[in-house]
């Protein structure tokens, strides 16, 4: 596995950039943190829009390639580094199930959440692009009754993908905590990657609502 390719991270601590970070940690590479605090507005900055001009992370940059959106993130990152195992070939027979749960979380389950969040009625079946949050939130508890994972025995970047925003969205009361997803949470929780990022995001969200309370006591 070639891993001297020159890989940045832009990155701030306790948001949707943590995924990224914890793949590349499972991708085992050497990789680059571009930090930005965004309790100081560093993300709506001129040099940070030029690399993603609606301002948010994550963002990557691998050599003189640009990916923004985290699933597009999972989907480069993982399949750049076939050796570490983490997704599912072109050809095999696993790949249809991998690629529609990456893009399953952005295109349904995020939209679905943030509705939830916003106290927002969702639109008609017909028109909502996740058809039902009840729908979506019963699909994903009988694929994990399954498991332990989203493909069976099998662990993908997408089980990472999914494990951390099922810890945020059961944390904040957007997602029922059901057993299958406890179940799930803990065995991707317990991953060294997931420990080591969560725990060095604690320190480096600190850092940064103290840096933005003294740019504010000073303006």
């Amino acid at each position: 596995m070639r891993n001297d390719y020159q890989i940045t991270l832009f990155y701030s601590p306790q948001t949707r950039a943590t995924g990224a970070r914890v793949l590349l940690e499972e991708l085992g590479i050497p990789y680059t943190l571009h930090v930005l605090n965004m309790k100081a507005g560093e993300q709506r900055q001129p040099a940070y829009l030029a690399i993603n001009p609606l301002g948010k992370v994550p963002a990557v940059e691998v050599e003189s390639t640009l990916v923004t959106e985290q699933g597009a993130i999972y989907l480069y990152l993982a399949d750049l580094f076939p050796e570490a195992g983490l997704a599912p070939a072109l050809t095999d027979a696993d790949r249809g199930a991998y690629v529609r749960w990456l893009f399953i979380y952005g295109s349904c389950f995020e939209p679905a959440v943030v509705d939830r969040y916003m106290k927002r009625e969702p639109a008609s079946f017909n028109e909502t692009p996740y058809a039902s949050y009840d729908l979506l939130i019963d699909m994903l508890e009988d694929a994990l009754k399954k498991g332990p994972y989203l493909l069976g025995d099998r662990f993908t970047a997408a089980d990472l993908l999914w494990g951390i925003a099922l810890h945020w969205t059961t944390m904040f009361g957007l997602v029922e905590s059901r057993p299958a997803f406890q179940a799930y949470m803990e065995r991707i929780n317990s991953r060294a990657s997931i420990q080591k990022v969560s725990t060095e995001d604690i320190t480096l969200a600190a850092e940064h609502e103290a840096a933005a309370a003294r740019m504010k006591a000073a303006s």
